[in-house]
């Protein structure tokens, strides 16, 4: 391509603050993406800050290639995992509460999610020690038993239960909120578990009658799906209570219900359920339902550490909480060893170091594909040098400093100038935004935009070193690159925005 092919296209972009975005709603295509799927017996911890960080930028994505975009959440609020945490606090709380402790809600109730983990297995063990099979030992827990029938006073709308329930929930609420706002994401609506769980079962019923489902001998309902090279699943319970798909079912049919624009669904939900939302689909398709198709699950991987996978029950995963402080820590004590810390309020500084932690946070994870597992270092994400959110937050800010000590006319269109290939590289990775943007909508893939990023910022950076641009002495040129400089610092802002990272006017 000729100098004046780039010259034109970048006479025809440069002051445009949303250089390759589509006009919003122009696709005429609703979508919803449903992320941070929580159960309310625990805090997030790792594993739900990829899902949180994954379906905002897909839902920020999808936004900017002109989709309109519903952003949604179900709560996990009900059964079993939540009876342990209420019968574990009714049991040995002493009445304990978010105020009284000083702890978040989230994190008081996943303690006692954690201690009956603890008293159940000592109470197994001990069982087993007396002669009893593991298997007959659990089913003859006294607290696994006294844990069921809570669960079974809920589901009868037993006041005392109902109202300890509400009561938690209420506390993880308050909690979550925090963690969602310091995360930095949201929604424009979120489901509970609580009013979704019956969903579904008149959907079974009609599909009994349609001849889709079939009932077994014992009772229960099920759906052969061995000829789409699937299995046989259980959609009802033999004493007619639901099952986990069934109320997937019964919700998306309810989706779409409640928008009749919608035209896809994007679940992002780990790839442990794979196998859940392909037999999900194929019910929902031979149900009739034609949307089924445009149903998608936006399967990742897990995250791990260094020391291994965490487990939630023995209280060995990562909280999001204190991860999210770490990084903030981490960001102060390495900009303070950088020594760039001069000219900055406390509050000013303050501000910095929760934009830097939570953008080396959020690039690390959302740089790896979203189908590949991770291993997740604090450390490593927070490199001034590396491949990570710091080196780009920075570069946008070195480049803010130019244009606070240039003195040029943006609008000056520049039409005859001989390109340096430096230059020629900078306008290049500006025209290929709007390629990689599309790309990584169709793939829902934030990491294309990742990387896209970066090497954007590490060709600016060869720019910055090897061209004079204030000192320049020829004025057009100089007008160029400062114009350069400012186009190519709007797209790594751009760029950040849609992975829900802030860029620092200085650092």
């Amino acid at each position: 391509m000729s100098d004046e092919f780039w010259l034109s296209y970048f006479n025809s972009v440069r002051d445009l603050r949303t250089i390759g975005f589509k006009e919003p709603n122009s696709s005429g295509r609703t979508v919803m993406v449903e992320y941070a799927s929580p159960n309310t017996n625990k805090p997030l911890h790792l594993g739900h800050v990829r899902n949180l960080l994954l379906g905002y930028s897909v839902a920020n994505i999808l936004k900017a290639n002109g989709h309109k975009v519903l952003k949604v959440s179900i709560v996990n609020d009900r059964g079993i995992h939540i009876c342990k945490s209420m019968l574990a606090w009714k049991k040995w709380g002493k009445g304990e509460t978010p105020q009284s402790t000083g702890m978040k809600g989230d994190h008081l109730v996943g303690k006692y999610y954690v201690l009956f983990d603890k008293a159940y297995k000592k109470e197994v063990e001990e069982l087993i020690g007396a002669g009893k099979k593991k298997e007959d030992a659990e089913k003859l827990s006294l607290l696994m038993l006294e844990c069921q029938d809570m669960l079974l006073r809920w589901e009868a709308g037993d006041k005392e239960v109902v109202d300890l329930w509400k009561l938690m929930n209420g506390w993880v609420y308050e909690g979550f909120a925090v963690t969602y706002k310091t995360v930095g994401v949201d929604f424009d609506k979120t489901y509970y578990e609580s009013n979704t769980y019956i969903l579904g079962k008149e959907i079974i019923q009609k599909g009994l009658e349609k001849n889709v489902f079939y009932k077994k001998e014992n009772g229960s309902v099920a759906i052969d799906l061995s000829a789409e090279g699937l299995d046989e699943k259980i959609v009802l319970r033999s004493d007619g209570t639901s099952v986990y798909i069934t109320q997937d079912i019964g919700t998306a049919i309810e989706r779409f219900k409640e928008y009749p624009d919608l035209k896809q669904l994007i679940y992002t939900v780990g790839n442990e359920q794979d196998y859940h939302f392909k037999v999900l689909f194929k019910i929902l398709e031979k149900l009739g339902y034609n949307w089924a198709k445009e149903c998608y699950h936006l399967s990742y991987g897990m995250v791990e550490l260094p020391e291994g996978k965490m487990k939630s029950r023995e209280g060995t995963v990562v909280d999001a909480d204190d991860l999210l402080k770490e990084m903030f820590d981490t960001a102060e004590a390495t900009t303070k060893e950088l020594g760039k810390v001069d000219e900055f309020t406390e509050e000013e500084l303050a501000e910095l170091y929760q934009m830097i932690g939570s953008g080396a946070l959020k690039y690390f994870i959302l740089k790896v594909d979203p189908k590949k597992k991770m291993l997740f270092d604090p450390k490593e994400s927070i490199d001034f040098n590396g491949h990570t959110g710091p080196f780009i937050q920075y570069t946008h800010a070195r480049i803010k400093s130019v244009l606070r000590k240039a003195d040029v006319d943006y609008s000056k269109a520049l039409s005859t100038i001989a390109l340096d290939p430096l230059e020629k590289e900078i306008i290049k990775w500006i025209y290929d935004f709007a390629l990689i943007l599309e790309e990584s909508g169709k793939s829902f893939s934030p990491a294309l935009i990742s990387n896209y990023v970066y090497e954007l910022t590490k060709a600016y950076n060869r720019f910055y070193h090897e061209l004079t641009i204030l000192k320049e002495e020829n004025a057009d040129i100089k007008t160029l690159r400062i114009q350069l400089s400012k186009a190519c610092g709007q797209t790594i802002a751009n760029a950040m925005d849609l992975l829900g990272i802030k860029v620092p006017e200085k650092m």
